[in-house]
């Protein structure tokens, strides 16, 4: 009982990552890596089926097998990962906040974010 209500809310949680990642396409404050991430996190432990979709689908899958199984992002993921997420961060902290406290704290989110992008090896496509 516990074990399929577990199950059930991980479903429920990597399908709505999946939605939130899927929304983040077109919204450039809504960052989608990440909650694709999620998605093949909660995927991979409740549902075999959902996380082979996912790593087979035609748009995002090689991606994410990428980042997931082989740890390593090819240079165009990074380049446009990086240029996405800065132009984000910089125009948010223009035109959206005002709070020089909230700024300050996403750009060093936006930097510690860039690292981390930056340590995962470069995959030759």
């Amino acid at each position: 009982m516990i074990r399929q209500i577990k199950r059930t809310t991980y479903i429920t949680l990597g399908s709505l990552f999946l939605v939130l990642g899927g929304i983040g396409l077109f919204m450039p404050i809504l960052p989608t890596t990440p909650f694709w991430l999620l998605t093949c996190w909660f995927y991979l432990r409740s549902s075999e089926k959902l996380y082979r979709k996912v790593m087979q689908n035609k748009y995002f899958g090689g991606y994410m097998k990428g980042f997931m199984e082989e740890k390593a992002l090819t240079l165009q993921a990074k380049v446009v990962s990086l240029v996405v997420m800065w132009t984000s961060a910089i125009l948010t902290s223009i035109y959206l906040i005002k709070n020089y406290w909230i700024v300050a704290g996403l750009l060093v989110i936006t930097v510690c974010v860039t690292f981390y992008i930056l340590s995962y090896r470069t995959k030759k496509t």
